[in-house]
């Protein structure tokens, strides 16, 4: 079983030797991989969803998150093993062909060890600030993975959608792998679900009942084996934390190192073999109560 962990990037006393520390240290002990996510701001007095509704309040760490692929590309030089994950990267606040260079950089400096984790994000605010239109969502996702690929592929790479264009030309860096950076859905949408099979993509849910899971798992199978894609991999986020002591009441792969081991097993079951968690306690604990568990999942 492959474990993660969120690095702490947001808020205002980060620093590079404190995401450093965790992520050496989430490799020494064994963690298949460290992540980050995307931030572009958060409002005052709260962030408006797409479509409209009440502001939402957010953590005010929020107002200083350090950019996931700028943060992952100083790790690559810090470690040598440890996955490299992004959950996830609003792909739509970015052009295909920009994201796509980026992405393969950092796939570069790190030895193929990126996980890209992308997403349509959901704030009003931060597609206004980057002059993003916020209708069709979900076409413009498929399209930017179609383009985002052709930029690793063989030169002269072209695109010509309905939302992209990219012209006839030599682009580079590739990626590592020959078929391009490893990308993850973070889809929750059954619609989302099954277009991430389609296309190809992983799958990267989550956690937030064992029947949205189970669902999830089966539309996105039945999509990938009716587009004809085999092994796509599936990475389980859990929004909240591992605790040294067992909690009365808890959310699914949340609670004390027996109750997860327990909940791993169902998951496995399930046919998935990575899980990563937030970090929302202090990061020498958080680390301590990850290394008992890891024991106990490859026991």
């Amino acid at each position: 079983m492959k474990l993660g962990l969120s690095l702490p990037t947001a808020g205002t006393g980060v620093s590079p030797e404190s995401i450093a520390k965790v992520a050496e240290e989430a490799e020494r002990i064994g963690l298949a991989s460290v992540w980050t996510f995307e931030r572009l701001m958060n409002p005052v007095g709260g962030a408006i969803p797409i479509g409209g509704s009440d502001a939402v309040p957010l953590p005010d760490g929020y107002g200083s998150v350090w950019d996931p692929i700028e943060t992952l590309a100083y790790l690559a030089a810090r470690t040598r093993t440890i996955t490299l994950g992004t959950c996830v990267v609003d792909a739509l606040l970015h052009s295909p062909i920009v994201l796509a260079r980026r992405l393969a950089t950092l796939d570069r400096l790190s030895g193929g060890r990126v996980l890209a984790g992308v997403g349509v994000g959901w704030m009003s605010a931060e597609y206004e600030a980057a002059g993003v239109p916020e209708q069709q969502r979900g076409p413009r996702l498929g399209e930017h993975i179609t383009a985002m690929r052709k930029a690793w592929g063989p030169d002269p790479v072209e695109h010509d959608g309905r939302f992209y264009r990219i012209a006839p030309s030599h682009v580079g860096p590739k990626p590592v792998r020959p078929d391009g950076v490893r990308l993850l859905a973070g889809s929750m949408a059954p619609a989302a679900i099954e277009r991430a099979g389609r296309l190809g993509v992983g799958l990267l849910p989550i956690m937030m009942t064992w029947e949205m899971f189970d669902t999830a798992v089966s539309i996105f199978r039945a999509a990938a084996d009716k587009a004809g894609h085999e092994s796509l991999p599936i990475v389980v986020k859990v929004n909240g934390t591992v605790t040294a002591k067992a909690t009365d009441v808890r959310d699914p792969l949340t609670g004390g190192v027996e109750q997860v081991l327990e909940d791993l097993d169902r998951v496995r079951g399930a046919g998935v073999d990575h899980v990563s968690w937030t970090m929302d306690s202090d990061p020498d604990e958080q680390l301590a109560v990850m290394a008992d568990l890891l024991r106990g999942a490859n026991a």
